[in-house]
């Protein structure tokens, strides 16, 4: 088996991988035709089953860890597979360890440095606030499992964690930049920024959208727990309150990025910033380190650019 990431075009698929979704539907002639994510834990690569009446097609659901053969063909600027055989596959014929992405540091030591940061915020509020969250052993342990997204960023295992901590510290840093901000309110929002993701996502294997993501998303569901968790603490000021979930409710910036309210106070731009800035360099670097292919590598919708490497990065 090759991983996902060592796979280029021309080469062979062939080997035990993770069927992440599974698509049966038609082409615009009507012919059957199956749709398929396979994933490792460098990734996924979108496959096609042109013949899904073929002997070699075997059957199998999406979960499933299927053995297939086939090759790898470019499609809009984006690897996909093209399989002729595919199988479950049994047990002992896999280790689970290969087909999970997971994030390259160390998730206990950045869950202490997240806790450390936490313990310097002066509200009491707040910090008791943060620590129903962050120091409660259900939330802390789904916490350190999660995903920060399907695909785009942060995609992977202790993803939600490292993206959190990424924000956190970017947030951290504008106050010693710009001293008018309220650093409690701040690095409190930087925190629960994505908070509503442990609901909006489901763990590995699946990393998908839950029925209440699908329908209300992971700002809303965020506003309402902290207003939840707020409404808790006796004497939590009313304000505060709404100023914390104004930030997480405006925190993707825009309208059009899924965001309810554009940002109305400083802490809430400041927020939307480092959000914006810690996605788009994980994204970028994920791209740069999945991407073997010399000069340019083609429209990045993230992005919304033609995108290659800098001299500095070849």
């Amino acid at each position: 088996m090759r991983f996902i990431n060592d796979l280029g075009e021309g080469n062979n698929i062939q080997g035990v991988y993770l069927c992440k979704q599974k698509t049966s539907t038609v082409t615009k002639n009507g012919k059957p035709y199956d749709s398929v994510i396979l994933q490792d834990k460098t990734g996924s690569i979108d496959a096609k089953i042109w013949d899904p009446y073929n002997p070699g097609i075997r059957e199998f659901e999406a979960g499933d860890f299927v053995d297939v053969y086939g090759d790898v063909v470019m499609f809009n600027n984006a690897k996909q597979a093209r399989l002729t055989n595919v199988r479950r596959a049994e047990e002992g014929e896999y280790n689970t360890a290969d087909y999970f992405p997971v994030t390259d540091k160390n998730v206990e030591d950045m869950y202490a440095e997240l806790l450390s940061i936490l313990d310097s915020i002066k509200s009491s509020y707040l910090k008791e606030l943060l620590n129903s969250f962050f120091r409660d052993d259900e939330t802390a342990s789904k916490f350190k499992k999660s995903s920060a997204a399907k695909t785009v960023h942060h995609g992977f295992i202790g993803g939600l964690l490292e993206h959190t901590l990424g924000v956190t510290k970017l947030c951290d840093m504008y106050t010693l930049l710009y001293p008018m901000l309220n650093r409690d309110l701040l690095l409190a929002a930087a925190m629960l920024h994505d908070i509503g993701k442990l609901r909006e996502l489901s763990l590995f294997p699946m990393n998908d959208y839950t029925d209440e993501g699908q329908l209300l998303g992971h700002i809303v569901i965020g506003c309402q727990m902290i207003g939840e968790a707020a409404d808790k603490i006796e004497g939590f000021p009313t304000s505060v309150k709404h100023e914390l979930q104004h930030c997480i409710l405006a925190h993707h910036g825009e309208y059009e990025y899924g965001s309810p309210k554009k940002p109305a106070i400083m802490e809430a731009v400041a927020l939307n910033f480092a959000d914006n800035t810690d996605a788009k360099m994980e994204h970028i670097s994920e791209q740069l380190k999945s991407n073997t292919a010399e000069g340019w590598m083609g429209f990045d919708k993230f992005l919304d650019s033609n995108f290659r490497k800098s001299t500095s990065n070849e």
